[in-house]
C-alpha cells in the first residue's frame, strides 16, 4: 500500500497519482493542505525520505521568505512545515518503509518497483 501526500491543485502531484493508479497500486491519498501533518508525521517522513528538513521544503514559497527560514535550525523548519503545510514539497509517496518526492513524477517508479 502506497500513501501519497497530495495537493490536487499541483500538476506534478496529479501526474504522480495518475502514474501510481496506472500501475494498479493501492494508494491512500492524504490531502495534506486539508489535513495538515503534525511534527511527528513530518519527522517520520523525513526519516523515510532520508533528507534534511530543508530538502523537504518548498523554499521558493513566499511563506518561506516571510518566516525567515533560510538559516533556521531543523526543529524550526519542521515546526514551520507543521504550521504552514504549503511549505512541504509535493508530492511525497511512501510505502511505510521508505519515501520519495515525486519530482519528477517518474521518481515514484523506483518505489513501486521495490513493491513488486
Amino acid at each position: 500500500m502506497l500513501t501519497i501526500y497530495h495537493n490536487p491543485r499541483c500538476s506534478k502531484s496529479r501526474q504522480t497519482l495518475a502514474l501510481i493508479e496506472e500501475q494498479n497500486h493501492e494508494v491512500t491519498v492524504v490531502e495534506y493542505l486539508k489535513n495538515p501533518l503534525n511534527v511527528t508525521e513530518i519527522e517520520t517522513l523525513l526519516t523515510l525520505l532520508n533528507v534534511s528538513p530543508l530538502e523537504m521544503m518548498r523554499t521558493k514559497e513566499a511563506e518561506f521568505k516571510e518566516q525567515n527560514l533560510s538559516q533556521a535550525d531543523n526543529a524550526t523548519l519542521i515546526a514551520a512545515m507543521a504550521a504552514t503545510p504549503k511549505l512541504i514539497e509535493r508530492p511525497i509517496v511512501s510505502d511505510q518503509t521508505r519515501a520519495i518526492i515525486g519530482r519528477p513524477p517518474e521518481n515514484v517508479l523506483t518505489l513501486m518497483q521495490a513493491k513488486n
